[in-house]
This record gives structure tokens, C-alpha cells and sequence, in this order.
């Protein structure tokens, strides 16, 4: 395991077994959780020659930054390098109550999803915790501020690299490091059901986040292949059972796609469908990519969707829509990259 994914107590053992004194490891845990120490040359506490042995027996795996993109609503997307040579995105956010990062999990997504960017450029790996966590710290780096949101949006889906995100969890918000307050965090899924009953045992008290985006199987089953293993209903029922059990809201992200799922009808099958359900759905303006043949809504199309909506007492929001002039939709700069690579 790369040492940036270990938790304190995994640190004390592993230096314990390699005759490296114990008390180290509190601090290379600081630094690296509390101070965001991007190496070990930045441990000036830590003597020259330990220092030296810990970066060759215990190297920080972490993604670089590659590239650093700003938009003019301020939005900045960072394309990461990683050792084995393929890239990872985040995007951070600015909004009144204070930074948001979303971040990647996988290299590339095995889901499939029609609509989704990451998926083009095919699957290659799932990220360790201690990549997914130097992408919240290279943003606080990058802004010096704290940053005070996380959602795990960005490429790849999180119930398939499961462990990594339930440690990525754990170290983020642990009152060693930048100490994230659990509730601050979104988890985002497809829907694969077993992972979400798994999620719920645990209790935490983040957001739970299901890209539904469309309120039947016929609509789900053509831009979403998961849909042809676990169904709407099958996955609105866990979702109750879900928000039942842990009593924090679920929020159903739904891309609005021009003549897709956008019509009064499907306002209204999906205003039936989360009927009585603690759930919150967010409306997203989807930004075009170029290999895909899907539009997004028109303002008018959206306002009127999310007017039915509300008039059935579903709470509704659209997303403000953040980027779309530095490609800030998931996997559009990796898919660049590798385009001007001839990697793809």
C-alpha cells in the first residue's frame, strides 16, 4: 500500500517492521494529511538521510498536475498525470458557502453511461485512496484555502473501486488530517444496488448522489447499461430503504438531454416515481461533447420540467452550469490528452 493511503495506526506498523522509530510516523503523518507536504524534501523535522530511505522505501503516489485550466466563471480544472503514464480531472468550485472539489476514482469508467465523457476513453485502472485524497489536497494547494466540500463525481464510479473510496473516506475525514466533516461529502453511483445496501450498513451521514437521469427503464436501459441489471424500481427501492435507514437525503442528479428525457411526461413518471421519498433532485444542463450525439435541454425545456416537479412537491434544483468553456465535464481532458498523444 503507498503510504499516502495508510491510515496512522497502518504507518506505525509498517515503520515498526522496517526498524524505522515509531514516533516518525506521527509526523510524516501531519505532514502529509495536515500540512499537504507534496514529498518528503518538505519534512524539515525528519533528518536528511531518513528522509531519503522513506522516498525510496515508501514512495508518495500521488497524482501530479499536468495542466491547470481556469474559466472565466472561475471554475478551475486540473488534468493530472499518473506514474503509469494515463491521466485523471478534478474540477474545484467556488461557490458563496466556500470551495468544492469533485473528484476522479478511476481511470476511465467501466459503466458505459451514453452521455458521459469518461467512458470514451475506456477503463484502464481504479484509483488508490492516497490518488484520490492529492487531488483534495493539490486544490487546497492550488487555492490556499480549505477546501470545504468534496463529491466523488469526477471519472469513474465509486461503488466499483469501493474499498479505495471507503478509505479515501476515512483518511479525509479523519481529525488527524484536514479533518472534512462527513456531511460535506457526496458520493456519487449509477445505481449498483449491492454496494449501496453495503453503504447503508455503515451509517455514515455523507450524501448519497444517484445519477438516475431518466424515470423508466425504456429511457434508462439506452443511456445507461447498469439500468439492464439493477432496474429503476429495483434501485428506488433500495434508495428508500436507503434514506429510510440513514435519514439523510438523497439527491437524483438528472441530465437534462434534449428529446431524450426532458418531455412534461417524464417530469411527471419521475415526480411519481419519488413520491414520498426523502430525496432531493438536481437538474443538469449536460455540456456538449463532441463525440456525443446527445444535446442538452433548452432553458425553457428546463424551467418548464422543473415546474412540474416542484407543482408535485418534488424538491428541485438545476445546477448552475460551471466550465463548459475549459471542457469541465467528466473525462473531456483526458480524452484530449490522450487524442494529442495518439493514445486514442
Amino acid at each position: 500500500m503507498d503510504i499516502l493511503s495508510m491510515s496512522l495506526e497502518e504507518m506505525t506498523a509498517a515503520f515498526r517492521e522496517n526498524s524505522i522509530q515509531t514516533f516518525r510516523a506521527k509526523q510524516v503523518y501531519e505532514w502529509l494529511h495536515k500540512h499537504l507536504a507534496s514529498g518528503y524534501d518538505e519534512m524539515t523535522n525528519l533528518p536528511k538521510d531518513l528522509r531519503a530511505r522513506l522516498a525510496e522505501e515508501f514512495p508518495v503516489r500521488a497524482c501530479v498536475p499536468e495542466k491547470v485550466f481556469t474559466a472565466s466563471d472561475g471554475t478551475v480544472k486540473f488534468l493530472y498525470s499518473l506514474p503509469d503514464g494515463d491521466y485523471v480531472e478534478s474540477v474545484l468550485m467556488k461557490y458563496k458557502y466556500g470551495y468544492t472539489v469533485c473528484v476522479s476514482s478511476q481511470v476511465g469508467c467501466k459503466m458505459g453511461c451514453a452521455f458521459c465523457a469518461s467512458t470514451l476513453g475506456g477503463f484502464k485502472r481504479s484509483l488508490t485512496a492516497g490518488e484520490i485524497l492529492s487531488q483534495v489536497y493539490n486544490a487546497q494547494r492550488h487555492t490556499g484555502e480549505r477546501v470545504s466540500h468534496i463529491v466523488l463525481m469526477g471519472m469513474g464510479e465509486p461503488m466499483d473501486n469501493f474499498e479505495n473510496v471507503m478509505r479515501f473516506i476515512s483518511l479525509v475525514t479523519d481529525e488527524k488530517g484536514i479533518n472534512l466533516s462527513m456531511r460535506n461529502i457526496s458520493l456519487s453511483t449509477c445505481g449498483i444496488v449491492p454496494r449501496i445496501k453495503e453503504l447503508m450498513d455503515k451509517h455514515l451521514q455523507l450524501t448519497l448522489s444517484i445519477s438516475l437521469h431518466a424515470p423508466n427503464d425504456e429511457i434508462r436501459n439506452k443511456i445507461m447499461p447498469v439500468n439492464k441489471t439493477y432496474g429503476v424500481d429495483e434501485l428506488l427501492d433500495i434508495c428508500r430503504e436507503y434514506a429510510s435507514v440513514t435519514s439523510r437525503r438523497i439527491s437524483f442528479e438528472y441530465s437534462m438531454m434534449r428529446g431524450v428525457n426532458d418531455s412534461d411526461e417524464n417530469a411527471r413518471e419521475l415526480a411519481s416515481k419519488l413520491k414520498g421519498m426523502l430525496c432531493h433532485v438536481n437538474l443538469i444542463p449536460i455540456n456538449e461533447v463532441a463525440e456525443s450525439p446527445f444535446k442538452p435541454s433548452s432553458p425553457a425545456r428546463i424551467s418548464a420540467f422543473s415546474a412540474i416537479l416542484a407543482d408535485k412537491g418534488i424538491s428541485t434544483t438545476v445546477r448552475r452550469r460551471l466550465g463548459s468553456d475549459i471542457d469541465a465535464s467528466c473525462g473531456q481532458l483526458r480524452l484530449k490528452e490522450n487524442k494529442e498523444r495518439g493514445g486514442f
